[in-house]
């Protein structure tokens, strides 16, 4: 049995705009619910959330279960967290934290078999081999492996050019939130030289050939990011979509 194209992949290097969500409430009902609304993606996020990366094999079997590619972002740039992320199943893997090209090409490593990098041997026993039925998988993952690495720092904004060559890095996702506190701006995400420092990011990087990356939680910047050239854009999360209806409500309630 041959392993299926990784779609979300192919159509991100192709150039469409594909829009997502953010997981964070380590509910696999939520994420059935957000699989079935009509994103193009979802992110179990384990960075900024309450779910290791086994909390999150529950949320990937409810993704399966929806048309919705499921993308994981790991705690930190460890290996072996790779490693489990592809293990169950993900269909791109975003790591925090990157500000240099020395940690871009380890984790591009990681995401690989032998010869191309140094990913463990376990298929037999992955989810993402069906645990062994799709008996060609270790000859073929490589090819699907997705990376996207998050670009959230002083050092990765002077280092972008650098990052966004490595080969086997497909995307950069900029962290406004990060970047714009480590520019001197905290908790202002949207400030004029924060946007800068994100348009030159995304110039680097699709210099580079690789995908864009952003999140945002203000519909009013959607529109912006991707005339900006984003093609992997988040516009929204699960726990802060939830809180805003419930407040409302509640205020609604109260009269």
């Amino acid at each position: 049995m041959d392993l299926a194209e990784n779609s979300l992949k192919t159509r991100l290097q192709a150039g469409e705009v594909l829009t997502g969500i953010w997981l964070s409430s380590a509910s696999s009902l939520m994420a059935e619910l957000a699989g079935r609304a009509g994103f193009d993606w979802c992110l179990i996020d384990g960075e900024h959330s309450p779910q290791s990366l086994p909390d999150m094999f529950p949320l990937l079997q409810a993704l399966a279960a929806t048309p919705t590619p499921a993308v994981v972002r790991i705690p930190a740039a460890e290996d072996w967290m790779v490693k489990q992320a592809l293990d169950l199943g993900a269909h791109a893997v975003l790591v925090p934290l990157v500000h240099d090209a020395d940690t871009a090409r380890r984790m591009a490593s990681a995401m690989r078999y032998p010869p191309d990098g140094h990913r463990g041997m376990g298929a037999a026993m992955a989810r993402a081999s069906g645990f062994g039925a799709v008996t060609s998988y270790v000859h073929q993952a490589n090819r699907n492996a997705c990376l996207i690495v998050q670009a959230e720092s002083r050092a990765a904004l002077d280092n972008i050019d650098e990052i966004a060559a490595i080969p086997g890095v497909d995307g950069v996702f900029i962290g406004p939130a990060d970047l714009s506190a480590d520019l001197g701006f905290v908790g202002q995400p949207e400030h004029p030289l924060v946007d800068a420092a994100i348009d030159h990011i995304i110039a680097r990087t699709k210099a580079a050939g690789k995908f864009a990356g952003i999140l945002t939680f203000n519909p009013d910047r959607i529109a912006k990011y991707r005339d900006m050239g984003v093609e992997f854009l988040g516009v929204g999360g699960d726990v802060a979509i939830m809180g805003k209806a419930l407040r409302a409500l509640a205020l609604q309630a109260k009269g």
